[in-house]
């Protein structure tokens, strides 16, 4: 089995699109909840009344 190369790369499509007007801009995401925890066994769980309120204070403390 004979394998063909393509006739266009990647670096082809890029120049073409940029050429046709197209522009390259880098995009916006959504800041991560703060009641959602990080840790591999909480991901995804949100926090309780106590754990939130633990957080918070802890925040305050360091922010002031």
């Amino acid at each position: 089995m004979k394998h063909l190369q393509k006739p266009m790369t990647d670096d082809d499509l890029i120049r073409q699109f940029l050429e046709n007007g197209g522009k390259v801009t880098k995009g916006e995401t959504k800041p991560m909840p703060h009641d959602l925890g990080i840790s591999k066994g909480s991901w995804g769980n949100k926090l309780t009344k106590e754990e939130k309120a633990a957080k918070e204070a802890d925040l305050g403390k360091v922010e002031r």
